[in-house]
């Protein structure tokens, strides 16, 4: 996979895309990331990007001209398929696995970055595919964004993570928030590992991370529960975690 990232700001990118799974995957040739800065597509002496927005306010908007010129030179270097194009943004959908998985099937992401006040919308109208947001929340820039999406994407990729199921276990990749792990020591101050899982008995070991994924959902992100795949023994085992509570408050 191809992943081109669009800031103002490339030298943020420099550490977190070179460590870790995101290094090892680039090293692997699994995964070739980029940053492009959109100054450099601008058409002035003076490589101006933003300007005062139309109908007055305050900061400064981004101007679509370096946007455009950035994108279509990117896309001019790959062949079809066509390249998804995507603006971080806070008024947008919320990204999350289901997107990461999405966008891992993809052979090249283009991610722009806004800074300043905002984008000019045009970008987002008729330059992108679609926009995202990493939370309800507004932050300086793209910039954090792009290397959550990027990050959260590479590591779905065949082969980066090592393990062919790890992936698959993670938190909200069943819809369910992922069961507690534990290591060695056993015991540690006084805190022992639950038996279960010394036990060798992988049925029993299973039920039990079952079990834990889906409490913690429940206490936790009991929204997800609406929209999970749960099979009978799961809806029994929520129906007494319910019960329960609602003993405790009576």
């Amino acid at each position: 996979m191809r992943i081109d990232i669009v800031s103002l700001f490339p030298e943020m990118f420099s550490g977190p895309m070179a460590c870790s799974i995101l290094g090892r995957a680039q090293s692997a040739g699994l995964a070739r990331i980029s940053v492009v800065n959109p100054r450099d597509f601008a058409a002035d002496k003076h490589h101006i990007v933003d300007d005062y927005p139309f109908g007055g306010g305050s900061g400064m908007v981004m101007k679509p001209e370096p946007f455009f010129s950035c994108v279509e030179s990117l896309v001019s270097e790959l062949p079809p398929p066509r390249s998804r194009i995507i603006l971080m943004s806070p008024a947008a959908p919320r990204f999350c696995q289901s997107d990461a998985l999405r966008l891992s099937q993809l052979e090249h992401l283009i991610l722009l970055c806004g800074h300043y006040e905002g984008v000019d919308e045009r970008v987002r109208e008729y330059l992108c595919d679609e926009a995202l947001s990493v939370g309800d929340y507004v932050l300086t820039g793209g910039e954090l964004p792009a290397m959550v999406v990027t990050d959260a994407v590479v590591r779905l990729l065949p082969g980066v993570l090592g393990a062919e199921d790890a992936a698959a276990l993670d938190s909200y990749a069943a819809g369910l928030l992922e069961y507690p792990q534990y290591t060695r020591p056993r015991k540690f101050r006084e805190l022992e590992v639950p038996t279960v899982l010394l036990s060798g008995n992988h049925a029993e070991i299973n039920r039990w991370r079952r079990q834990q994924s889906l409490q913690k959902t429940y206490e936790l992100r009991p929204d997800l529960l609406e929209s999970a795949e749960l099979s009978p023994a799961d809806r029994k085992f929520l129906d007494l975690l319910r019960c329960g509570n609602d003993k405790r408050s009576n």
